[in-house]
């Protein structure tokens, strides 16, 4: 793994922008193509291998919670945990999920699991694929993103209601929304009928006992980039429960694997697995080296690095009521300074890609850069 520096395309802001890509830079940029990471091709088999072990093991984790009813050290409600129980005995479906790993060129490391609403799809399926066409059209790139997408709504497809896949973010966040369109265009391409309606606009029809849109038209099928530590706190939360036949996508047994309670989980069911840290429960901690999460956080939020009793780095952030994990340190090698993060995408049960995103902070944040890659093979 190789970080290169290299000019930027002419104009890139307008050939991003043509994609549909708003969020490239805010008050700091994005989307950096400055800079490049390159792999071996025996790198991106062994993040391929891992992506599909870590989904196996995770899959055998939820259930491991379920039969032992910890809900209770993932600080899910009491009211939640038949909806998620059912959507997993029922086996509705789920598209997708983000690993995240810290790599020193040797072993990799999974940070945590982003399983119910991971951001920077669109550029790790999109924006980065069409940067290797102007940049080096000869070499390839792990990334099959898109191409997953659509196979996988396709597969979906007959498993749903009949009628329209509803798709839904809020208002406020152009990338959620771009995400959210993203995800609809290529269940478009695999010929599901879709809509989009805001989460603030669904309705409740009380005679009926169904959600509807802006329409008055049932939902039946919903894909929603709203978490679900969110939703089991809104008072449409209750018309939910009324409801279960909805297939909400990703479904609520992902409140389980979206929570960081899960990676001292993972450790303990798997302590000899290469790819996962020693990790623990704050109050079951003996680390003295750790990184402490909230187990719910987004972002990088709330987040404190420990070395012999004394914080290196934290962030602050609105986290850390329901509970903390303690998990090992992992020191990934700087690379010109910057920090990098591998995202590896499971899609429909399969590896599909990894994008990459850097920072000058141990920790990585919602300022942290995009970075695009290539494999030098």
């Amino acid at each position: 793994m190789q970080r290169h520096t290299i000019t930027p395309r002419n104009n890139w802001q307008a050939a991003v922008e043509k994609l549909g890509f708003g969020f490239h830079t805010t008050d700091v940029p994005y989307w950096d193509e400055k800079a490049y990471y390159e792999f071996s091709l025996s790198e991106i088999t062994k993040i391929e291998s891992a992506t599909a072990e870590l989904w196996g093991m995770c899959l055998e984790a939820v259930q491991y919670v379920i039969d032992h009813k910890l809900y209770h050290q993932f600080a899910i409600p009491e009211k939640a945990i038949a909806l998620i129980e059912k959507s997993w005995n029922d086996d509705v479906p789920a598209i997708y999920g983000r690993f995240d790993f810290g790599f020193d060129g040797n072993n990799l490391k999974l940070f945590e699991f982003n399983a119910d609403t991971p951001t920077s799809l669109f550029e790790a399926g999109i924006v980065q694929w069409f940067w290797l066409q102007d940049f080096a059209s000869h070499k390839d790139q792990f990334n099959a993103v898109h191409e997953r997408l659509i196979d996988y709504w396709k597969y979906l497809k007959p498993y749903l209601h009949a009628g329209i896949l509803h798709f839904t973010c809020v208002k406020q966040s152009l990338e959620d929304l771009t995400t959210v369109e993203y995800m609809r265009d290529c269940a478009i391409q695999a010929g599901i009928s879709t809509k989009l309606i805001f989460i603030d606009d669904i309705g409740w029809n009380q005679e009926e006992c169904e959600f509807i849109d802006l329409e008055d038209q049932e939902i039946k099928n919903i894909f929603k980039l709203y978490p679900w530590e969110w939703m089991v706190n809104e008072p449409f939360f209750d018309q939910l429960l009324l409801n279960p036949q909805v297939y909400w996508i990703e479904p609520a047994w992902k409140m389980i694997l979206s929570n960081k309670a899960i990676l001292p989980i993972l450790w303990k069911l798997y302590p000899n697995c290469p790819y996962i840290l020693e990790c623990y429960f704050e109050e079951e901690n003996s680390l003295k080296d750790y990184v402490k999460k909230p187990i719910y956080s987004r972002e990088g939020a709330n987040i404190s690095i420990v070395k012999n009793g004394q914080i290196l780095e934290e962030t602050r952030g609105i986290y850390g009521m329901e509970g903390h994990i303690c998990q090992q340190i992992f020191n990934i090698p700087k690379f010109e300074n910057k920090i990098p993060v591998i995202g590896s995408w499971i899609i429909g049960q399969q590896p599909s890609g990894i994008g990459v995103r850097e920072d000058d902070s141990l920790i990585t944040g919602n300022t942290s850069c995009f970075i695009p890659h290539l494999i030098n093979n």
